[in-house]
């Protein structure tokens, strides 16, 4: 862009308007902003900083971690928790919240992320990137699990950082998306886009297909439906796409539009979905929104999920409002049939 607008310069005139970003907010997205450009040089060295490979340890979800999805959650950590904007954090990669120690002064806010999402694609240099949530801090004295179970609906910021071919960060503060683009020239983060908006309509989707057999009927009804093509009820041909990386997938619907499903599936009933509520699916779905498309479970939207607990699943379809919506419907109709 001809201006070379920054991110700080964004943060500063978007305060500058309506107050919408008071001090401790603008601050805090800056130190994520300084976070993932870390963490995006350590992700660039790939073998030559010794960062591929899996570590010797599991997360809180049983699953192994890679060597730099524990570099990640270091990084964020160490970033946020000396300058005064925050209460605590709560990562995926962690059990319990992680208070801000009393040498520091505590702020307002609560930041949730995801270091490293798309960890399997880390060896074989496919996307990936971080995930991030803010929430206001409930009023009283020492923070607890507790203040973090607010809906999707009640975030203040949220965003993620793409580390492609760019290292692009995306961010709401709940008037509109905002993409930038990492100068490495410059160290710092340019606006290149603004008022991102995912079409209505598309003609692509994006989910593991080798989990057909296990669907439930609404799921199989809709891809069905997509891969009869211009035979079918729906009269168009569909493309699609699974990068495996909810980052790059959700990169592309807001780029050019799309359907991105990760839907309950039968081989674990008693789970609601595979990805989490407060790391992933509330940030992307207030991304989504944000640009005008919309995000569900199935059953309800999932901003107005009331979480319960601090790692919840939850099935996620998001993307363009319409195509969600068809979803929607198929899964209410089952829903009545059953």
């Amino acid at each position: 862009m001809a201006n070379h607008v920054s991110l700080t310069r964004y943060l500063v005139e978007q305060q500058r308007v309506d107050g919408s970003i008071p001090s401790q907010l603008r601050l805090l997205i800056e130190v994520v902003a300084r976070a993932c450009k870390s963490i995006s040089h350590a992700v660039n060295k790939g073998a030559l900083g010794g960062v591929l490979g899996t570590a010797e340890s599991e997360n809180v979800q049983g699953e192994i971690q890679k060597k730099l999805d524990i570099i990640a959650n270091e990084v964020l950590i160490e970033a946020n928790e000396w300058g005064g904007h925050l209460a605590a954090m709560a990562s995926e990669e962690m059990e319990d919240i992680y208070v801000v120690p009393n040498r520091y002064p505590q702020g307002e806010y609560l930041l949730l992320f995801d270091p490293l999402d798309g960890s399997s694609n880390i060896d074989v240099n496919v996307s990936i990137g971080t995930i991030f949530s803010v929430l206001r801090k409930p009023e009283g004295a020492a923070v607890t699990e507790g203040d973090f179970l607010q809906s999707g609906g009640q975030q203040v910021a949220a965003g993620y950082c793409v580390y492609g071919p760019q290292t692009t960060l995306v961010l709401t503060v709940g008037h509109g998306v905002a993409m930038f683009t990492l100068d490495r020239e410059q160290g710092s983060f340019v606006l290149t886009q603004e008022h991102v908006k995912v079409p209505e309509d598309t003609q692509e989707f994006a989910i593991n297909m080798s989990n057909m057999r296990h669907w439930d009927e609404p799921t199989r009804r809709y891809i069905d439906e997509c891969l009869q093509g211009t035979d079918g009820p729906r009269g168009k041909n569909f493309n699609m796409r699974w990068i495996a990386s909810m980052v790059a997938d959700v990169h592309r619907i807001l780029t050019r539009g799309g359907v991105f499903m990760y839907p309950w599936d039968k081989r674990e009933p008693n789970k609601p979905g595979k990805l989490r509520l407060m790391y992933e699916a509330n940030p992307m779905s207030w991304l989504i929104e944000q640009a005008g498309g919309a995000s569900t479970n199935g059953h309800e939207r999932i901003l107005d999920i009331a979480p319960t607990q601090l790692h919840q699943r939850v099935s996620v379809v998001l993307g363009s409002k319409n195509e969600v919506e068809r979803f929607q419907h198929y899964c209410a109709q089952a829903d009545k049939a059953s």
